[in-house]
């Protein structure tokens, strides 16, 4: 996810379960011009392997030139196609989800970046279309195999529908049914339950996890336990484990951009520890407290001051 899912992320979800991962989605053009901030945003640890890499664009050439970078500089696992992104910057450019309009550059595309490497695995992620009028997924998943895509994650959602009402898993499961290759199910997949049910619905060889994980990164352990049969009720997340998190992810952060920023100035970063305060007792007033925090001492004593807080109160 844009803005998101870094490295130092990618780590957190990592340490509480994640499998397989990719890379913030980054223009194949950026990559070719050798911009610096493209490079970092593909960057990943040996530790987060199996590690895949998402590039997107609209030109078979471009991306084509860009796979092949990516791939001699960075030897990812795999190399992911975004189709969809609903972004709107990305749709003017006739890339991300605005391909499913357009399949047969769509096609043209995948064939080029195919070729170009041949001994690296080729994934895609899609919508199940541009809008309920011009439902593509089957279409689209059927020939993405025939192409040579190894894999297809595949989002519940249409282009027009943004984020906004539920993911269609009616739609990933025809996918599921049509092709051979694994189909991975994403959209509102919250808790272990779900992840279940979605997955025996579906039929689907995996599921795909985006937006849950920014406030709740032990999702990924918790879906592990459910689809193992471990335990299917929701864990309750404690305040301990939620300050732990929020100071991994800021330590992981500094870690990754110190150097480059020269600084250990935290202020810039805060904004990414917000959704891991939801369901702090008190989070808003937290998450104004963590607004005036300058360094990674400022938030450690801001923990430790609030789980007092909170210590208190349970003798009280």
């Amino acid at each position: 996810m844009a803005r998101h899912t870094d490295v130092a992320f990618r780590q957190l979800c990592k340490e509480q379960g994640a499998d397989v991962m990719v890379t913030e989605f980054v223009q194949s053009e950026a990559l070719i011009r050798d911009n610096v901030k493209a490079w970092e945003m593909v960057d990943f640890t040996e530790t987060q392997r199996p590690m895949g890499v998402q590039i997107f664009g609209a030109t078979p050439k471009s991306m084509a030139k860009a796979a092949q970078m990516v791939c001699e500089r960075m030897r990812p696992d795999f190399l992911d196609l975004n189709f969809g992104c609903p972004a709107h910057k990305v749709i003017e450019q006739n890339a991300g989800s605005g391909l499913l309009r357009c399949t047969p550059l769509l096609y043209d595309l995948v064939k080029a970046v195919k070729d170009a490497i041949p001994d690296i695995p080729l994934t895609a992620k899609m919508r199940i279309g541009w809008d309920y009028s011009s439902i593509v997924a089957v279409e689209v998943a059927t020939h993405l195999e025939k192409l040579g895509v190894e894999a297809i994650a595949v989002h519940g959602r249409t282009k027009e529908q943004g984020y906004s009402g539920e993911a269609n898993w009616d739609w990933i499961a025809q996918v599921a049914h049509a092709v051979s290759i694994p189909v991975i199910g994403n959209g509102d997949i919250k808790d272990g339950p779900t992840a279940i049910r979605r997955q025996r619905e579906a039929g689907v060889s995996g599921i795909m996890i985006g937006r849950a994980a920014l406030a709740n990164p032990w999702i990924f352990s918790e879906v592990k336990a459910a689809l193992n049969g471990v335990n299917e009720q929701r864990p309750v997340v404690s305040a301990q484990q939620r300050w732990d998190a929020i100071i991994r992810l800021t330590e992981l952060t500094l870690e990754v951009h110190a150097s480059r920023l020269g600084s250990r100035d935290m202020g810039w970063m805060l904004n990414r520890l917000h959704p891991l305060t939801y369901g702090l007792p008190g989070s808003r007033k937290i998450r104004d407290q963590i607004r005036q925090c300058k360094r990674l001492d400022d938030l450690r004593q801001l923990r430790d001051a609030h789980l007092a807080e909170l210590s208190t109160l349970r003798t009280c």
